[in-house]
């Protein structure tokens, strides 16, 4: 498989983190599991095949999406197929970077993945064209980026409200676990009720929410930073004040105990791991 990848410019970094595209995949398995993060995620699919996304209670349950899809934020992971020879493009936006992107509020996303076309009509097709026919990888992603830049430059966004959920999710990614929403609001000097709307509308997730996938995914940078993974260790270092609480949210999160996580995790991202029979 190839892969690159490319951090864009102002200002389209506020948004996103990343841009990304790979070919040629070819996996040693048939279903994998992502693991949600509390972002939004952008594919472009550049090859016939549609892809499945399964009703994680019933792998015979599926829906097929065929060229573009955005992924919402979700707070459960998602189960998908994991096809030989895939090639694919995408974005993966920051916390509250999609919404000002997207032309709707994050929220009418939020556990959903949806085709592209609904949100940006008969454009979601043109890109994909456009993005087949580029003829280098380096092509196919400033081509991508000069099409969210078009994108971002027709919306425009609550540039106060914005900002208020950019400082509270400097505060939340930096510690989710001792985060108080209360004493968040007090600083900002808005109502509980005002900011957990705003905050919504740009990430998709409550705040109480988003803090606790965050601190999910702090976990997960415990593990990979880590020779040797101690449990207790990780749950308390990371906020968890007992081994249960820790054990539900990890396996509420990504479907599985931390010790099958550590056999299945697929290299290079921790946020996907195999789904086994």
């Amino acid at each position: 498989m190839s892969i690159y990848q490319r951090t864009p410019a102002a200002p389209l970094s506020e948004h996103v983190a990343r841009l990304w595209y790979y070919r040629d995949y070819f996996p040693d398995h048939d279903l994998q599991f992502v693991l949600p993060d509390g972002s939004f995620e952008l594919i472009i699919n550049l090859e016939g095949r549609p892809r499945r996304l399964f009703d994680c209670n019933d792998s015979k349950q599926y829906q097929l999406f065929h060229h573009a899809w955005i992924s919402g934020a979700h707070k459960e992971y998602l189960v998908i197929d994991a096809l030989p020879g895939s090639t694919m493009i995408g974005a993966h936006f920051k916390p509250a970077g999609a919404a000002a992107i997207l032309g709707l509020p994050a929220d009418e996303v939020t556990d959903q993945v949806v085709e592209l076309e609904a949100i940006f009509g008969n454009a979601a097709w043109e890109w994909r064209d456009r993005l087949m026919a580029a003829p280098t990888p380096t092509a196919k992603l400033t081509l991508l980026e000069h099409l969210l830049l078009g994108r971002l430059a027709q919306h425009r966004c609550d540039a106060e409200g914005r900002q208020k959920v950019n400082w509270a999710l400097t505060r939340f990614l930096r510690e989710p676990q001792i985060q108080s929403i209360s004493a968040v609001t007090r600083e900002l000097g808005v109502s509980h009720k005002q900011f957990i709307c705003q905050f919504r509308r740009e990430v998709g997730l409550t705040p109480k929410l988003f803090c606790r996938v965050r601190r999910f995914q702090q976990v997960l940078a415990q593990i990979h930073s880590r020779k040797s993974v101690v449990w207790a260790d990780v749950a308390y270092s990371c906020g968890y004040f007992d081994q249960a609480h820790f054990i539900n949210d990890f396996i509420g999160f990504a479907g599985v105990n931390p010790s099958a996580y550590l056999r299945q995790q697929l290299e290079g991202d921790p946020n996907f791991i195999r789904a086994t029979s």
